[in-house]
Order: C-alpha cells, then structure tokens, then sequence
C-alpha cells in the first residue's frame, strides 16, 4: 500500500461538478493498492498516518501528530505506475478494483475520514498548510 500524505488547511473533492466530501485543517491522502496488500496492511498504514508528527507544537516544531484533525482519502491507483519501460505507464502492480475498493474503505474507516468517490473521475483542490508532503509505503 503506498500514500501521498499531505498536511493541508483545506481539502475537497468534487465528481461531475458536486462536493462529495470536505475537510478543514488535517491530511488529504492519495492512497494506493497493491495486489498483495491485506487488511493488516490497510490497518498498518493508517496506524502510521496516525501517528505521523508532521503537525507545529507549541514550539513551531514537527511533533504532533494527527489528533482531532480531519483527514480526507482519495483513491489514486496511479501511485503504482511503472515507468520503466517506454512513454506509457503500466499498472500491474495495482490491485484489482473489488480489492483495492476494499481495502480503501477499511482504511477510511480505520482513520475515519471523509472519502473520494471510488472509480470516479474526480477533481481534487486543496489548500496546502506549509510545504509539508510525505510519502509512505507500507508492506
């Protein structure tokens, strides 16, 4: 499973024009599946979202973690392109859609956060708080 994290003031996501969801202050995630991924590792990496110190203490410092903030998921088969051969990427590496739509619910549900539409063509707009964009993968 591998995620874009980024900490934002402000996320939403449209499809055909309509918000389907919005979040204030918290993370916009752009998740990934793989084919060989399971609940556990949906359930791992969202322990690790969780738990992730990229917030300002009361020092300005990166220490906190998520807390009471929002998160908004956004499925992104694209993540596991490959570009390795020619111009045009492959996506074998994804998971099937029943699985990855699976395991995207059972993460959303794990971090509680508003959702993308699955499969759907959607725009995504997003107020980023600082330059603050982290990268995970989890096996």
């Amino acid at each position: 499973m591998k995620a874009v994290v980024q900490r934002v003031s402000q996320a939403a996501v449209r499809v055909g024009g309509e918000t389907v969801a919005a979040i204030g202050p918290g993370l916009l995630v752009l998740l990934g599946v793989g084919h060989d991924d399971s609940a556990a590792t949906a359930e791992r990496l969202a322990e690790k979202v969780r738990a992730l110190r990229i917030f300002a203490d009361a020092d300005g410092k990166m220490n906190e973690p998520l807390g009471a903030r929002e998160v908004l998921c956004v499925s992104q088969f694209t993540l596991y392109a490959d570009t390795a051969r020619g111009n045009r990427p492959s996506f074998t590496a994804a998971a099937a859609p029943k699985l990855a739509a699976c395991l995207y619910d059972s993460f959303c549900e794990q971090l509680g956060a508003a959702q993308g539409r699955f499969g759907a063509h959607m725009e995504v707009e997003l107020t980023g708080d600082g330059p603050v964009t982290i990268v995970l993968e989890v096996i």
